[in-house]
């Protein structure tokens, strides 16, 4: 059967309210287990791919403006585009899907749209262009209690849950309207129930020990609380803002606190990394560090580093000779030197640009971006504490949400994630929600705690499972300290990262494959009887 045009657009506009609804920090989880049957329903009943792909892009469209429209409070220009472009490449997975039904059963086509959809959230984690917020293993941040198993599959076992339930949801639907309440009706809603329930139990008996190196020391996590919009970048206040982060500290330091940790861009000077020491505006954290030597300090800075030559495309050229390249970095400092991180999961648009988009760059620098772009480290590097309590996992901004990415500090023997951030550019909005709570899946895949500093909040400490066990609320300023345990327990996702990916990825290209070959042979059947 067609549908109309009216019920088509009523269809993908249905779509994108329940993804949307399901997303946290709505308590509506539950939605997401049928929220792509809408547009399973228009693959299977619209029969031309031009009308598909405009009623899959309205769906995606709205769920990307729904849940994510804080975006555009840093910037209206590169909000708009990334919903357009986002929804845009959303909507490849769902257009191989189309082509698929036309060929395969459907719950064949089913099977390849989830690894259609899984193969392109993969991509989408290793991209220039990379936007994996609306990844669908994150919507059940808000549940670690369902999704203990993803120390084995990391978020993509979400999105594959969420996938698969679907897919069944869309075959019993269609066979009570073929057969009525026949055995194989009744066969695939119960498929249906255990596919939601197994996993939440499944959950319930994950609860493996944990291999412990210490359990003494306190680490003190700090919210500044600065408007980035007002305070934060003021000229002028950078020494009232420093001091005021190291009193801060210094009230919640005592005998067993071994770190402490600053959010992103908490120094408020833009440094050269290899001069820190001679940096006479670092001198008061020289010294808050010097009175206090059983003490390291993890903050955010913005670096910069010289050069005779360009070393990268990102290397800018300075009108007295030589070249610079900017980094949004994490920096470990004790009394005498210091490590530093560089972020490597950089923002579309504000910190990065594919070389074909560089023409872009003056947009973007009007709205507190970078004009060549940050550069980055090609590695991971594991930031050591001096004082050997910890082996840090540094996540600036929003590198908490690439989970694969984590696991590799895991495996050179990270034992605590600390994470800092800056979300006060998108505002009172679920944004900064949102973002704390990805960070508890991290905890879950790692096993491993999280320190997290945020500059307006939510700063928090999270446990191995998920828990969050002390938070400071947003637009608040103040300080936590919490005893955390460094464990050297390595789990089958760290060992492996995103292997389910990778399987998916594999089906959606052995899918396309075959596509592409039946394709073939129907033309050169075509051509053969023409002849």
């Amino acid at each position: 059967m067609n549908v109309n045009r009216n019920s088509g657009i009523w269809l993908a506009l249905l779509g994108g309210l329940l993804l949307w609804a399901g997303w946290p920090s709505s308590p509506l989880t539950l939605l997401l287990f049928i929220a792509w049957v809408p547009l399973l329903h228009l693959a299977e009943t619209t029969r031309s791919w031009k009308k598909f792909f405009g009623l899959s892009y309205t769906t995606l469209l709205l769920w990307n403006v729904l849940t994510t429209w804080w975006v555009a409070k840093a910037s209206v220009p590169g909000g708009i585009g990334a919903f357009l472009a986002n929804s845009l490449i959303m909507c490849l997975p769902w257009l191989a899907y189309f082509f698929t039904r036309t060929r395969f059963s459907r719950f064949i086509s089913g099977l390849a749209l989830i690894g259609y959809w899984m193969a392109f959230e993969w991509i989408h984690l290793n991209w220039d262009l990379s936007w994996p917020w609306l990844t669908l293993g994150n919507a059940f941040a808000l549940h670690p209690n369902w999704v203990q198993w993803y120390e084995y599959t990391g978020a993509a076992g979400g999105s594959l849950w969420i996938l698969l339930s679907n897919v069944l949801v869309h075959q019993v639907l269609f066979r009570y309207r073929e057969e009525g309440r026949s055995t194989g009706y009744f066969k695939l809603a119960a498929a249906w129930v255990l596919t939601l329930c197994v996993p939440i139990v499944l959950s319930s008996f994950i609860k493996q020990p944990l291999t412990l190196l210490h359990n003494k020391y306190n680490v003190v996590v700090v919210q500044p609380n600065y408007d980035p919009w007002d305070t934060k970048f003021a000229a002028g206040k950078e020494e009232m803002q420093l001091q005021e982060l190291i009193a801060l500290s210094q009230k919640q330091i005592d005998a067993h606190t071994a770190l402490v940790v600053w959010p992103e861009t908490a120094i408020p000077y833009t440094v050269l990394e290899d001069r820190l020491r001679d940096n006479l505006f670092l001198n008061p954290l020289w010294a808050f560090l010097r009175n206090n030597p059983h003490v390291n300090l993890l903050t955010g800075l913005e670096g910069r580093r010289l050069f005779t030559t360009r070393v990268s495309r990102y290397a800018q050229k300075l009108p007295e000779g030589g070249f610079v390249e900017g980094y949004n970095s994490a920096a470990l400092f004790d009394s005498t030197s210091a490590q530093i991180y560089h972020k490597s999961r950089l923002v579309p648009g504000p910190e990065v640009l594919p070389a074909f988009l560089s023409f872009l760059g003056p947009v973007f620098e009007k709205f507190g971006g970078t004009m060549g772009g940050y550069a980055r480290d090609t590695t991971e590097r594991v930031l050591q504490t001096t004082n050997h309590t910890f082996n840090i996992t540094p996540a600036v901004c929003y590198e908490s949400i690439y989970g694969d990415y984590l696991s590799r500090f895991n495996r050179k023997g990270a034992n605590l994630i600390c994470i800092i951030t800056n979300d006060g550019w998108w505002g009172d909005t679920q944004g900064y929600r949102q973002h704390m709570q990805y960070a508890r899946l991290r905890a879950i895949e790692s096993r491993k705690w999280v320190a997290r500093s945020a500059n307006t909040g939510i700063s928090c400490f999270i446990d191995p499972y998920g828990n969050i066990i002390q938070q400071l609320p947003w637009n608040k300023q103040g300080t936590l300290k919490q005893t955390l345990a460094a464990f050297v327990t390595e789990t089958f996702y760290t060992r492996h990262g995103d292997w389910l990916y990778h399987a998916a990825a594999a089906l959606a290209l052995a899918f396309l494959l075959l596509l592409f070959y039946k394709a073939m042979v129907r033309n050169k059947t075509s051509t053969q009887k023409s002849s």
